[in-house]
């Protein structure tokens, strides 16, 4: 990272001034360089205050995301760890792991370089307009329930948005979460599992949000933002203490709540399965989150995975 990120992510991460003396050490720069890289993220829009003796530190407004802002509306114990920029949330989490980091525990950025999404898609992620974050759960689960992840986090996103906003979001099978119309959510979840034990050891959930984003790539057609006056960190915290209620086991309820929100059912949809594209009409949700669907000729399949798109007339 830069040196202007570098002091950034030190700030985020304090409660307490941070002398520039103590940052000029630390990154074995001047401390005219510090002073410079001060400057630069006053330019970009943060609230730094400056006390002689005492040294820098960052003012929390509404719309700043740090992992102090986060902890102060979170619930549930888990650790919290913030970083101006990322390739990737889901990626630096598989990282982490591989280092041997234990527990639960939330990474959060303010901007992804190549953020992903299912399927291979990469996930626009531009910094300060949305919340970018992946939380790593240890539950356990037999393997064949571990499925169910990607259901449940879509049904967390909707009621913290609910809670927190007035708008009233949908989801589109299986994890996109729709608002006003357009994608403003998508969520990919990975599993690191124990193949001798058949267990799911952690589950990765990773969501990203577009809350004020008004500019996307044109090949975005979909995209929409949540355009709503949230504070983010509170909006990371809600959503994280859903999750964290699922990952307990207090899943009561949170299927009906998907079907409620559903925007496919008893709509026509198109689906791909093995290069083949195929027409049906969107049925029923099981239990575990399947789509459940009714084919020109009358017979019916379930939809495990994939993805389908909407027809229009």
């Amino acid at each position: 990272m830069s040196l202007k990120n570098e002091i950034l992510f030190e700030l985020l991460n304090s409660d307490d001034y941070i002398s520039g003396e103590e940052l000029a050490e630390k990154y074995n720069k001047s401390r005219a360089g510090v002073w410079k890289a001060i400057k630069a993220l006053i330019r970009d829009g943060y609230n730094i205050e400056g006390i002689t003796n005492k040294g820098y530190k960052l003012i929390d407004d509404r719309n700043l995301v740090s992992a102090q802002s986060i902890k102060k509306h979170l619930k549930s114990d888990i650790d919290v760890l913030y970083y101006p920029s990322v390739d990737s949330t889901n990626n630096l989490c598989k990282r982490l792991l591989a280092d041997g980091r234990k527990g639960c525990f939330l990474v959060v950025a303010n901007e992804q370089t190549a953020g992903r999404g299912r399927q291979g898609k990469s996930f626009y992620s531009p910094a300060d307009t949305g919340i970018y974050f992946s939380l790593v759960t240890r539950p356990n689960l037999p393997l064949q329930n571990a499925v169910t992840a990607t259901t449940a986090a879509a049904v967390c996103v909707c009621k913290a948005i609910e809670t927190l906003t007035d708008k009233k979001p949908e989801i589109k099978w299986v994890n996109d979460v729709f608002v006003d119309g357009g994608k403003i959510c998508g969520i990919l979840t990975e599993a690191i599992t124990n193949f001798e034990e058949n267990i799911v050891e952690s589950v990765i959930v990773g969501i990203g949000i577009n809350v004020n984003t008004s500019e996307f790539p044109v090949e975005l057609t979909e995209a929409g933002c949540l355009n709503a006056n949230v504070n983010r960190s509170e909006l990371v915290a809600k959503i994280c203490d859903e999750l964290m209620s699922v990952a307990d086991g207090d899943c009561k309820g949170f299927i009906d709540y998907y079907r409620h929100h559903s925007m496919v059912l008893g709509r026509e949809i198109r689906f791909i399965q093995n290069g083949v594209v195929t027409s049906a009409t969107a049925i029923a949700i099981d239990e575990t989150g399947g789509l459940e669907v009714e084919l020109k000729d009358k017979s019916r399949t379930v939809l495990r995975s994939g993805e389908i798109s909407l027809r229009f007339n």
